[in-house]
């Protein structure tokens, strides 16, 4: 079924001459580009603490996606079936395993966590539809399956639920900063020498 949504995508890109493909593509890069200036921003010009939970949760998401990649070692869809042709420049930006979508898990913490750090609704639309169609463009492209991005999403979502309940612990104790700062850094090294050997 993933292949044939992606045969299906790739059919509909071709029908309209690639018209949406620098798009999707801008849409892609901009999520793991020039997205860090995101939460930078907010560290620095709004609030640095709801900089800080944002960075947290995002840094906790690009952990398990090296873990989760590195475990599943599932190929790109184009080395799976040779009838998937990604769009553009796609294929040059893709590299590594496919499972999960790591574009989905750089967006997930960070447009989440902002739409979290608002109380705007409309703008927390935005930051919710921002992910959607980075999801969506990873398929579109025809670099990630349908499934890459689901669970690069629920794990993007379990960073930001985890750097949540980090936080309001530190509300209450302050004083365990230190503590959770040293198990940040071990569980660091730990998925390092995991993803290295």
């Amino acid at each position: 079924m993933d292949i044939t949504y992606l045969l299906w995508l790739q059919d509909f890109r071709n029908s309209i001459n690639g018209v949406l493909d620098p798009f999707m593509e801008w849409v892609s890069l901009f999520g793991v580009r020039t997205i860090l200036i995101l939460p930078v921003f907010v560290y620095w010009c709004i609030n640095k603490k709801k900089g800080l939970f944002i960075m947290f949760a995002w840094k906790l998401s690009q952990t398990f996606n090296a873990l989760v990649k590195l475990t599943a070692c599932i190929y790109r869809p184009w080395v799976r079936d040779a009838r998937i042709i990604p769009a553009g420049d796609a294929i040059r930006t893709a590299g590594g395993y496919s499972f999960p979508s790591g574009h989905t898990m750089m967006v997930t913490p960070i447009y989440g966590g902002l739409a979290l750090c608002t109380k705007n609704r409309g703008w927390r639309l935005f930051w919710l539809l921002a992910i959607l169609v980075t999801m969506f463009s990873r398929n579109y492209l025809g670099v990630h399956t349908p499934q890459d991005v689901v669970v690069g999403f629920v794990l993007g979502l379990l960073s930001v639920y985890i750097a949540q309940k980090v936080f309001a612990y530190l509300d209450e104790h302050p004083e365990k900063d230190i503590l959770v700062m040293v198990i940040s850094a071990l569980a660091g090294i730990l998925t390092l020498v995991y993803v290295t050997y």
